[in-house]
């Protein structure tokens, strides 16, 4: 049951906003299964009276769903365990500690997934530039560029191709001083070496004691000023010795809100290159691979039908088969196309039923503006607050793109976000438009009904 509580919670985190997952939902644990009931556990008592209280309903519906039978779900307080110290937490199996620190001091930080290799990438159309480039730079072959900056939405293979550079270069040299972490990792461990007056030997670990830097999602850094600063200097070192630096990101750095022009060239001084949603064939080149390694048995008519409906990225379509092979294994149901059909179901109805053009004419339709002047270049509060409602509900309740949602509306995808989040803070104070998204929120839901 616990596999079947992570595939909820990946379903529910498609949902609801970022931020409310990671706060509320991503902290619950699955503790035991009873007799027609399961037991889920939550980090306080707040927690819990929180979730029971908004998002019961949904949980109980997804279990249903997923299950094909009635249960009840449950909730306590899970009380906290003592954390062991570093020393004495081991890794992943499926995890490779990096060289290049001594023993005391690593951390999950540097951590390889063995599974993100270059021989189980699949290459396809949208991926094809990216990959070439990430093997080219791993390989140590000619070339004129020792950095690359791989942007993509999430779930598209970014990730897996700045480890499998990692895993590459130390497969022909493990010795090789290879620092893999977020910049969210950086960010902290930058503010712990100030705290500890330890800030020279911070700058010295990444400036000279660095061969290869990977750091993923740079948007992270969007407002973090003395960071960015910090960060620019350590490329400098970097880029002067000719280490290899690769990035990743969501978004381009000229689109990361207050990001400072002198980091964003650095970050654009190399090799950029884009990662785009996989098309229909590589879809279902994904698809039959994966099965493989789930061990999931699926006819050709069932794999081309999930390639037609999961659209979105690669996480999307691991979840349709973990949930295949969770209602298979739990209540021996037998993987044809009904089933696949109901799993695609639950997983985006709502997203792929609800296009960016319905919600528009809703809109439009609720606050009497011309469709046209919802794209249009004009500021004034008549066209930009319907506009931000868009984008919101667009981002709730659709499975398009930022970047599509903000092709829509003649905007960038960065200003998709802002939007988006300007919107969800409003909400908590300003009760007119909190009723006005809700009931927007509510006709979209009845036309899938």
């Amino acid at each position: 049951m616990k596999t079947v509580w992570g595939e909820i919670k990946n379903q529910i985190k498609t949902r609801v906003p970022d931020n409310t997952f990671s706060l509320w939902i991503k902290p619950i644990v699955c503790l035991e299964t009873k007799k027609g009931a399961v037991v889920l556990g939550c980090p306080n008592r707040f927690s819990k009276d929180w979730v029971v209280e908004n998002y019961l309903d949904l949980i109980r519906e997804k279990f249903n769903a997923m299950v094909d039978e009635s249960i009840d779900v449950q909730f306590k307080v899970q009380r906290r365990k003592r954390t062991p110290s570093p020393a004495t937490l081991r890794p992943h199996p499926d995890q490779q500690i990096l060289p290049g620190m001594p023993q005391k001091k690593r951390s999950r930080n540097f951590l390889l997934n063995s599974q993100f290799t270059f021989d189980r990438f699949i290459v396809g159309q949208s991926n094809e530039f990216a990959y070439s480039a990430s093997k080219n730079i791993a390989l140590g072959d000619p070339c004129n560029y020792h950095s690359l900056l791989m942007l993509s939405n999430t779930g598209l293979g970014k990730t897996h191709l700045s480890q499998a550079i990692g895993h590459t270069i130390l497969a022909a040299n493990p010795q090789s001083r290879v620092f893999y972490m977020t910049a969210e990792d950086f960010t902290n461990e930058m503010i712990t070496s100030l705290r500890t007056r330890q800030i020279e030997a911070f700058k010295s670990r990444y400036r000279r004691s660095c061969d290869v830097l990977l750091l993923e999602e740079v948007h992270f850094l969007g407002g973090k000023e003395k960071i960015q600063t910090e960060l620019g200097y350590t490329l400098d070192a970097l880029a002067q010795d000719r280490k290899k630096i690769i990035f990743t990101s969501s978004l381009p750095p000229k689109d990361i809100p207050q990001m400072s022009k002198e980091l964003s060239s650095r970050l654009t001084s190399g090799l950029v290159t884009t990662i785009g949603g996989p098309d229909y064939h590589t879809r279902v080149q994904i698809l039959m691979e994966k099965a493989k390694e789930y061990d999931v048995f699926l006819s050709k008519d069932v794999v081309h039908f999930l390639a037609g409906q999961l659209k979105r990225d690669v996480r999307q379509m691991e979840s349709a088969l973990k949930c295949l092979k969770a209602r298979s294994e739990l209540v021996g149901a037998r993987i044809d196309m009904d089933l696949a059909k109901e799993v695609v179901s639950s997983l985006v109805s709502g997203e792929c039923s609800i296009t960016t053009e319905k919600i528009r004419k809703l809109v439009c339709e609720y606050y009497k503006v011309d469709l046209d002047m919802l794209s249009s270049r004009s500021r004034k509060k008549v066209y930009s607050y319907p506009r931000n409602i868009y984008a919101y509900l667009c981002r709730k309740h659709s499975d398009e793109t930022l970047e599509t949602i903000g092709k829509t509306i003649n905007r960038s995808h960065s200003t998709v976000v802002y939007a988006t989040e300007l919107v969800e803070k409003k909400m908590k104070t300003d009760r007119s438009m909190k009723h006005q998204v809700g009931l927007l929120s509510k006709r979209l839901d009845e036309t899938l009904q």
